[in-house]
């Protein structure tokens, strides 16, 4: 295979640079990120349609990853049961290192082959699940190794990576290759590919949620009141889609059935 993410960077001397030569490179290269995964959106919308299959029938999905894509999957995960009201242990990440170990950044972890899949074992994995498996160069032993298993055992696996033709690619079976091109710093990896995993991430996340149901027109109605914003925010969306004029009695309301869907349904909306 060839190792994308690892060939030199494009820009040479950055030591010499100017802030302003800086930043303008650094803008030049993060252009290209949207349209890599633009070319790559066939395969990623497979594996969404996966993903939404499975869940629809009671499976959950798994991240799995080591890394700054590891890191930013915790991110994504984290966010998904304030944001649309989803119960916790539907979407999951398996970090090599341990999730509680985040901020460690335990890099070594990654290197155990056998460690994703006794992690993923943990969690009882089955044939109902999905599992994503993330790499930027598309070897991680963490990953591959996992994904190895949960080919031998039946459980749907995808994968992103960003460089092609990689072993771990070869052991998902639905690759999404997202190749960004040279880091701007040569093998900094938290970079465009990183930049591409976020994006990515906030694709699937948001892309299954309004698949299941969990957004009305352009709204998360089933967002949930953790702080004075977003109960604000919800009172706004509960007096649109109701027709409540008075922000007072559209918060009582609210507050009263804990969410802008429960609300509505009590309200024959």
């Amino acid at each position: 295979m060839t190792r994308i993410t690892e060939q030199p960077s494009l820009y040479r001397h950055l030591e010499k640079m100017s802030v302003e030569e800086l930043t303008a490179g650094i803008n030049q290269e993060d252009k290209k990120v949207a349209l890599a995964i633009e070319q790559a959106l066939p395969q990623l919308n497979k594996l969404i349609h996966a993903i939404v299959e499975k869940l629809k029938q009671g499976g959950r999905m798994f991240y799995l990853g080591a890394g700054s894509g590891g890191r930013l999957s915790v991110l994504d995960a984290l966010e998904l049961p304030t944001t649309y009201g989803i119960p916790g242990g539907i979407v999951n990440v398996v970090l090599a290192g341990g999730v509680e170990h985040l901020a460690e950044a335990p890099e070594e972890k990654e290197d155990d082959a056998e460690a994703g899949w006794i992690a993923l074992k943990e969690h009882n994995i089955s044939p109902k699940d999905i599992v994503v498996g993330i790499s930027a160069s598309g070897t991680t032993p963490f990953v591959l190794g996992a994904l190895k298993e949960c080919r031998a055992a039946g459980i749907t696996a995808g994968c992103i990576v960003s460089n092609p033709d990689s072993p771990i690619a070869a052991a998902a079976a639905i690759p999404v290759e997202v190749i960004t091109g040279p880091e701007f710093v040569t093998g900094s990896t938290r970079m465009k590919c990183g930049t591409a995993q976020k994006m990515i991430f906030d694709m699937i996340s948001t892309t299954t949620m309004i698949q299941l149901g969990r957004v009305e027109d352009n709204s998360m109605v089933n967002v949930l009141l953790i702080n004075d914003k977003i109960t604000d925010r919800a009172v706004k969306i509960l007096m649109d889609k109701a027709g409540i004029p008075d922000y007072g009695q559209a918060k009582t309301i609210l507050l009263q059935h804990g969410s802008v869907r429960k609300a509505m349904d009590a309200l024959g909306k």
